[in-house]
């Protein structure tokens, strides 16, 4: 079909002018559903863009009902003529009015456009209609009272509930929501973003902190206070080696046997147990009873020695030395948690005096800390 013929039929469709002013749009629908039905797709497509042109105005109208909502005109005026094609495509003249019809899908598809593409923080859709409906009819309410109507006011307007309305205008923040890099001041201030707060590391080390506040619970009473001393009184090693009443070469040695046994419970399932001397006597903290059991001179050696013990164990061993005659001198370490370079001295002692008293020295049962360190020390071969 030549496009004369197409113009022809074109300005066929009526384009009437109603009583107030405005396209007869119905009746143009009407015709272009007719021609439309048994029309090639060349002549179709023309038929509709004339339909489409001259609704446009109609379509602009609707648009302009939503201004001052936070949206350009332009961008309204977009989405309400792609509501308006949506309108042409679809219409049936058998369910009646076009412009009815159109009215309800441009509007529509106005509102779905407000509801899906400007919101800043996802709001139900009810919130939105709401908040839609607050907000025109807050702006009509300014306009009439020349000020802002209350709450109430525009409940009774909507015919709703003053909760409902409070509740759309607090959803209504959620549009439009301010930048956390919005300035506080002026240049150069802070923004907002600084006073939200940051994400405290400190939360992952809750478990640590409440494994080892177990952990201390079954430590001695003697290195639970060292170790609040130092890590919480923040008090030097020679100020716990006073008020305690020991050497501060002692303190280090107990701090360090500590932290030691605390790192290897905090990486095991089951806690190791503590070698330290649970339980001693307050006045003796060191003490040698020595017996004769079996031909053996046996000197059993309880606590901690050190500096301040060192001398204790020198007699106590020079007296099972003096005992022994020609039976052997079995040493028992059990009992000892700890010993030191004082301690060592003392031993190395003891075996110089029995070789000289040709008295057989032993070691027995020293805990895996003190064997250790007497295997560093050349006193291995006494122990059995």
């Amino acid at each position: 079909m030549s496009r004369d013929v197409i113009g022809a039929r074109q300005q066929d469709l009526p384009g009437q002018k109603t009583s107030d002013g405005l396209d007869d749009l119905d009746a143009a629908a009407l015709a272009y559903a007719e021609r439309a039905q048994d029309a090639p797709e060349s002549e179709r497509a023309a038929l509709r863009e004339q339909l489409t042109r001259l609704c446009l105005p109609f379509a602009g109208r609707l648009a302009r009902r939503y201004r001052g909502r936070g949206e350009t005109l332009e961008d309204i005026e977009q989405v309400a003529r792609l509501g308006l094609v949506k309108a042409v495509d679809r219409y049936d003249p058998e369910r009646g009015s076009f412009t009815a019809y159109a009215v309800i899908t441009i509007s529509g598809e106005i509102k779905r456009h407000f509801r899906d593409k400007t919101w800043g923080v996802h709001v139900p859709r009810r919130l939105q209609d709401l908040s839609l409906e607050v907000g025109h009819a807050m702006m009509v309410m300014t306009s009439m009272l020349s000020r802002t109507p209350t709450a109430a006011e525009i409940a009774e307007r909507l015919h709703i509930e003053v909760g409902s309305v409070l509740e759309a205008m607090e959803s209504s923040a959620g549009y439009a929501p301010s930048s956390l890099n919005a300035p506080m001041g002026g240049e150069g201030a802070a923004e907002f973003g600084d006073l939200i707060g940051d994400v405290d590391n400190d939360l992952e080390l809750v478990d640590d902190k409440v494994t080892v506040a177990d952990l201390l619970m079954r430590l001695p009473a003697r290195e639970r206070r060292m170790l609040a001393l130092r890590f919480y009184g923040n008090r030097t090693q020679a100020e716990i080696a006073a008020e305690l009443g020991i050497s501060q070469m002692h303190v280090s040695r107990l701090l360090t046997r500590a932290l030691t046994w605390l790192r290897e419970a905090m990486l095991s399932d089951v806690p190791p147990r503590w070698e330290g001397a649970e339980s001693r006597p307050e006045r003796s903290p060191m003490e040698v009873v020595t017996t004769r059991e079996g031909g053996v001179v046996l000197a059993r050696v309880r606590g901690e020695v050190d500096r301040d013990t060192a001398e204790r164990l020198r007699l106590g061993l020079r007296h099972a030395i003096g005992m022994a005659g020609d039976e052997t001198v079995l040493i028992d370490l059990s009992g000892v948690p700890l010993l030191d370079a004082a301690g060592i001295a003392v031993l190395v002692d003891a075996a110089s005096a029995a070789s000289v008293a040709e008295v057989k020295l032993r070691l027995s049962g020293a805990q895996p800390y003190v064997s250790g360190i007497l295997a560093v020390t050349g006193l291995s071969n006494l122990m059995i």
